[in-house]
């Protein structure tokens, strides 16, 4: 049983720390632990700099809990504004999803679960990353509703008989610009991995990879979604206008979210 000054121990070595969130990340390590060996094991490895998440072994998104681990990229809670549009934007009873640069698979499984709910069909969810550690989270989290996962670049792995069938494709692809990774808090750029952070010298280049092919992949209809920022909305837009999707810009304040949604004609 965690004493109320054990706990409080706690809590002042993550606040020494630089945790700014001490006491609530002090009340997570606490639940999570099995013991006091296992929670001084958990604090120590929080205060060398390792995310939460990744101590802990899951984070919650979308009211969802998707497992992670070092190395793996931590979903962001921006990102829920992605899924909430990609919901919005389903279409057919049964509506095939897929998740490009997937990582830990939070959004596909987040996107595919919604949409099962208020369509009453299951969602067919297909998901892909170039990255094998993060597609190993990614089979682990959507082994329980059926998800297919592929490892390889962007389009590549993918089985042909998906082509035109995907009527949501969802992407939080790195779009951080090179020169600017540097920048990012030391959670992020020491402990996850480069790929899934560095978006190239004007933070878009993938953007456009994975919009010159989109019109491949989508159902008439269909709709490409991509998370980016607000400075770099105009560039993801124009990589899907070359393409020939017709575009519009969605934004939270709240969650300082961007999302570019790209449609292709009926």
């Amino acid at each position: 049983m965690m004493t109320g000054d054990s706990e409080s121990a706690v809590v002042a070595r993550l606040r020494t720390a630089g945790c700014v969130f001490a006491e609530d990340e002090a009340r997570l390590l606490i639940v999570a632990a099995t013991g006091p060996a296992d929670l001084a094991a958990m604090v120590d490895r929080r205060v060398a700099g390792l995310p939460l998440e990744h101590v802990l072994g899951w984070a919650e998104f979308c009211g969802l809990r998707i497992v992670v681990g070092p190395g793996v990229f931590v979903p962001r809670r921006r990102s829920e504004f992605l899924v909430r549009q990609a919901v919005a934007s389903g279409t057919g009873a049964a509506p095939v999803v897929l998740d490009l640069c997937c990582g830990c698979g939070a959004v596909g499984l987040a996107v595919a679960t919604a949409l099962s709910c208020a369509k009453l069909h299951t969602a067919e969810l297909h998901a892909a990353d170039i990255d094998p550690g993060a597609t190993t989270y990614a089979r682990r989290n959507l082994a329980a509703i059926g998800g297919r996962v592929y490892e390889g670049d962007l389009y590549d792995p993918l089985p042909a008989g998906l082509r035109g069938r995907v009527d949501v494709l969802v992407v939080n692809a790195p779009y951080v610009p090179t020169s600017e990774i540097g920048l990012m808090p030391p959670e992020a750029r020491l402990h996850e991995p480069l790929v899934a952070l560095d978006g190239g010298p004007d933070g878009v280049a993938i953007h456009r990879r994975v919009a010159a092919e989109a019109p491949d992949w989508l159902s008439a209809g269909g709709r490409l979604l991509i998370e980016t920022s607000d400075r770099q909305a105009t560039l993801t837009g124009a990589a899907m206008e070359a393409a020939g999707l017709s575009t519009s810009v969605a934004s939270s304040d709240i969650l300082d979210a961007t999302v570019v949604i790209g449609c292709k004609s009926a």
